[in-house]
């Protein structure tokens, strides 16, 4: 037992230890990178007509209910985990597909929407944050946030600007960020 000073500077004797378990928590990036490449593997692929038009509204279906909620469970432990760079980046992201699932779904087109463009412009910019604040801690977070991101702003542009060479060159980032993702959850 260890001999402790008391306030008079002699020796006091220590109390009854107290005792304090941590659990640990499994890092949430794999299932938000996993959950990530998924989401912007399926929409690439309405980017690029690989389903027919009658699909799209499925596809954004599917985007809300696999890739959004998955984020948000790797968001919830990564502030529990104190990871606040998980934790933002992988909330935004479920954040971003949450909407675009529910426009693709609702609209069913896979047509531009300015709204949509704004929305991914600024989520684009503000999952610069996590990256720039993780870049000497967790650099595979930060390639694929910053991955994210660049893939947001083409999309973006895309929804803004309605140009082909735009939803080409999104799709195309996408199904690179999708193998990234997959890359840094091995």
């Amino acid at each position: 037992m260890p001999i402790l000073s008391s306030a008079e500077g002699g020796p006091a004797t220590a109390g009854p230890a107290t005792r304090i378990v941590v659990r640990p928590i499994a890092s949430p990036l794999t299932l938000g990178f996993l959950a990530l490449a998924v989401g912007t593997f399926t929409l690439a692929g309405v980017e690029l007509s690989w389903i027919p038009a009658a699909q799209v509204a499925g596809a954004g279906l599917a985007v809300l209910a696999f890739a959004c909620p998955l984020q948000a469970l790797s968001s919830v432990f990564g502030f529990l985990a104190r990871d606040s760079i998980a934790g933002t980046g992988m909330g935004l992201l479920s954040g971003a597909w949450l909407v675009i699932g529910w426009l693709t779904f609702r609209t069913g087109s896979g047509q531009p929407a300015g709204a949509l463009g704004l929305l991914l412009l600024g989520v684009a910019t503000v999952l610069l944050v996590p990256a720039v604040t993780g870049v000497t801690s967790k650099p595979l977070a930060v390639l694929v946030m910053t991955g994210a991101s660049v893939r947001f702003f083409l999309t973006a542009a895309y929804e803004l600007s309605g140009g082909p060479a735009w939803k080409l060159a999104a799709a195309a980032e996408g199904l690179a960020l999708a193998a990234t993702a997959i890359y840094a959850a091995l």
